[in-house]
């Protein structure tokens, strides 16, 4: 049986920890595992394609890649907040000075590529992942494109790339750094 024990040193005692017994924290009067918020994993690449029953759908250089997730009550204000996190965080060196983390994607003139990622929200049922948080497809396609349209208008058309949503994809990527950071639309703070 797995088990990790860890010293307990406010308490001075011995907790022992399983995946039986896992004690998780509580917040406000919500589980540690409650979704409360749009979710995107955004990776910064040196490049990055998605590939379909074989066929190259999309490719990018270097610039990000963006796993989006959408939780069933996401709107626009949840959109908005993603998009403009993705576009304007500073996950690059500026290469005039030196500076790390100092310029976004745009400053950078770089690529970005979405795939939509409704297993960001799962939920696991003993061993099995329920997806019953993320927007129902119908629903979610619609919210998904609009969304990418939307990085394409603030951004660039010929800079924003789109995996093929619903489609089962082969997603190929050489991280840089690596730098992997999870935005939630509901974040503290932003």
């Amino acid at each position: 049986m797995f088990a990790m024990t860890l010293s307990c040193v406010r308490q001075q005692q011995l907790i022992l920890f399983s995946p039986k017994n896992c004690l998780l924290p509580r917040r406000r009067n919500r589980t540690f595992r409650e979704v409360v918020a749009m979710r995107t994993v955004v990776q910064r690449v040196k490049s990055a394609s998605v590939t379909v029953e074989g066929d190259e759908v999309a490719r990018i250089g270097a610039g990000l890649l963006c796993l989006i997730g959408i939780r069933a009550e996401d709107g626009t204000k949840d959109a908005n907040f993603i998009g403009r996190k993705i576009l304007n965080s500073r996950l690059f060196t500026n290469k005039s000075t030196g500076r790390s983390w100092d310029q976004s994607v745009m400053q950078q003139q770089q690529e970005v590529l979405c795939v939509s990622q409704f297993t960001l929200f799962n939920v696991m049922k003993g061993n099995k992942p329920d997806f019953h948080l993320a927007m129902q497809p119908e629903q979610a396609r619609e919210f998904y494109q609009t969304f990418v349209d939307s990085l394409r208008q603030q951004y660039s058309a010929q800079k924003v790339h789109d995996g093929r949503f619903g489609a089962m994809m082969d997603v190929l990527l050489v991280n840089d750094g690596p730098v992997t950071i999870i935005l939630d639309s509901e974040s503290p703070k932003g």
